[in-house]
């Protein structure tokens, strides 16, 4: 009998789970999702209906194996600063040890990002007592490079607060962009040696087309929203991340991890539901797509299910656009 693939599939059932960060540890797939509460509360702009209180860390033998639910590996109640909502989570494996990194709000509803350890990649995590300092808003992906140096990532607009940040100090009801200036950027900050601090702060990430010119906020087909990934192909740099409100992956590539990056074109054309949130990750030499939909809960925004398509480059090293309900 012919062994079914998981492609396009949720991957578990039984928990509804979004934000897939993927990766690769001892030769195993282990995926890093949010936690959808199941709740009848109503979506708005502000994200109030991500109500996440834990992460559950799955993990996959091989591509089409069964996905193993770990268990609670963190839940809030752990945390000392935060008050509610942890969303999309990353981890980062260096010195013998796996970093878990996590936005939340802190006590005074301002979303942080605070890490935390553990010895096995699926967990469980201990947190440190506080967020990193210097980190605000969501969204963090966090990058190892070849040379050791590690990275981290993050940004969302809207509930995500990154247009709050615009003059270095948190400002509750800031003007962002208009719609022919340059588009606000994801936030990247080189890391410690421990992973626990930034070296040396952190910079906004430059965005632009094929000329050269900035991505303006008005250009919602490819401006930054939220979600950035980071992955190394052929030499490139690839920050991935969603357009938000066009529902779009996209991708620019740079030979600098901080950028500028240059806007090269789609990945993943829109889901069902209003999120879009994905990681790429390289496994038994093929790169797949992990990615997550509403379709689990019939369109519901804040239940939502994760899973994973193959995708391929060209020989130029642009990505082929996914369309994710076509065979």
């Amino acid at each position: 009998m012919e062994k079914k693939s998981m492609q396009n599939q949720p991957l578990v059932t039984h928990i509804y789970t979004a934000d897939p960060s993927a990766h690769v540890f001892d030769g195993k797939l282990y995926i890093y999702p949010s936690h959808d509460l199941d709740h009848d509360g109503p979506d708005n702009d502000n994200g109030d209906q991500y109500k996440m209180e834990d992460y559950h860390i799955l993990s996959m033998d091989g591509i089409d194996s069964p996905c193993v639910d770990n268990g609670e590996a963190l839940h809030m109640k752990d945390v000392p600063w935060v008050s509610k909502q942890m969303w999309a989570p990353d981890v980062a494996y260096k010195n013998g040890m796996y970093y878990l990194f996590f936005p939340a709000r802190d006590k005074d509803g301002i979303f942080r990002i605070g890490v935390a350890t553990g010895k096995n990649p699926a967990g469980p995590f201990t947190p440190e007592p506080d967020y990193i300092p210097g980190s605000f808003s969501i969204d963090p992906a966090a990058f190892v490079d070849d040379d050791g140096k590690s990275y981290l990532y993050f940004g969302g607009l809207w509930g995500g607060q990154l247009e709050k940040w615009q003059t270095g100090s948190f400002i509750p009801n800031p003007e962002g962009p208009s719609g022919d200036e340059p588009a606000l950027g994801p936030i990247v900050g080189e890391l410690s040696d421990d992973l626990l601090s930034f070296k040396n702060g952190t910079q906004e990430i430059k965005i632009v087309d094929k000329d050269g010119s900035p991505i303006t906020a008005g250009d919602e087909d490819r401006r930054y929203f939220e979600g950035p990934w980071m992955h190394k192909y052929n030499g490139y740099y690839y920050l991935s991340y969603s357009t938000g409100s066009t529902h779009y992956l996209v991708y620019a590539i740079s030979k600098d991890p901080k950028g500028p990056f240059t806007y090269q074109g789609r990945i993943l054309e829109p889901v069902i539901g209003w999120t879009t949130h994905h990681s790429i990750v390289k496994f038994e030499d093929k790169w797949y797509l992990f990615y997550h939909d509403s379709s689990l809960s019939g369109g519901v925004n804040h239940k939502r299910c994760v899973k994973y398509t193959e995708l391929n480059y060209n020989e130029d090293g642009t990505i082929q656009t996914i369309k994710p309900y076509e065979n």
